[in-house]
């Protein structure tokens, strides 16, 4: 019996061995924080690249720009507002020979405001060539006939004076509340009076070559005008000479104008009478 039960067992451990050989074992379970480490590294990895290209295309975009030449050339008025603004009177006087009656003193804030003011008219002439090339251009760049570096050269300038009308209004509204409000109406008016000091001084330039074409046309109108009279005076002339020709010529052929009336005059007469004549013949 004993020997019977132990090779049923046997066979059984050799069956159940012989079903279970080809499963694989069971594998752990990975945690929550493994399962959200590859698409977290993946996700850093795309952010640090995309922002690394774009910083890099920044940094060449702006040394790109850096390198284009200035729409405009150097702002000298700002320059003297802010040589005159930040000018130091105890510097100049150590600096200099020690003369105390040369000495300078603060500038004044008129001096200030009229050097203000100036740098506002240039920034008024600035701004209305921009908006004087801005169509053009653009109409260029859309058919193709200017490249980008022009147009980027032209955005670059109007930023530029956007900071530079903020920079006025500010200084301007240090000197007197409100002013920054109306110190480039003040500019454009200043703009407006160069402008027609301009135009008239240009009139005044051909004045004499316009004064000459002048007197030279008058001279031609004159003496064509004169030739008309002359001609026109001579036609009565002639016309009065034919007249007393006329006669002379009638009385060479024996005729006059006194015998063609009495001739015209009976004969109407006659013809009356020779008409009534034949009517009483042929009453008869």
């Amino acid at each position: 019996m004993d020997n019977g039960t132990n090779s049923s067992s046997n066979s059984f451990n050799s069956s159940s061995n012989g079903t279970f050989e080809g499963v694989p074992p069971p594998q752990p379970t990975k945690s929550f924080w493994t399962n959200l480490l590859l698409p977290a590294l993946y996700l850093i990895i795309v952010a640090a690249s995309l922002y690394t290209f774009s910083s890099t295309y920044r940094k060449r975009q702006l040394a790109k720009t850096a390198k284009l030449e200035p729409w405009f050339p150097h702002h000298r008025q700002r320059d003297i507002y802010l040589s005159l603004l930040h000018l130091d009177p105890s510097e100049q006087a150590s600096s200099g020979d020690g003369d105390s009656e040369k000495k300078l003193s603060r500038v004044p804030d008129s001096v200030l405001k009229a050097a203000l003011l100036q740098r506002a008219l240039e920034d008024i002439k600035r701004i209305v060539q921009l908006r004087q090339a801005k169509p053009a251009l653009q109409t260029l760049l859309q058919r193709g006939s200017v490249g980008d570096e022009l147009w980027q050269r032209l955005l670059r300038a109007e930023q530029e004076m956007e900071a530079e009308v903020k920079d006025v209004v500010n200084e301007a509204n240090a000197f007197a509340p409100e002013w920054g409000q109306v110190i480039f109406q003040s500019a454009n008016e200043m703009n407006q009076n160069l402008l027609i000091k301009q135009r008239m001084a240009e009139i005044q330039d051909t004045l004499e070559s316009e004064k000459a074409w002048w007197d030279k046309k008058r001279a031609v109108i004159q003496s064509d005008f004169m030739k008309e009279l002359e001609e026109a005076d001579g036609k009565p002339a002639e016309e009065a000479k034919a007249a007393d020709a006329a006669p002379v010529a009638n009385k060479k052929n024996g005729s006059s104008d006194d015998d063609a009336v009495i001739v015209e005059a009976g004969g109407p007469a006659q013809a009356q009478g020779g008409s009534g004549k034949g009517k009483k013949k042929g009453k008869k």
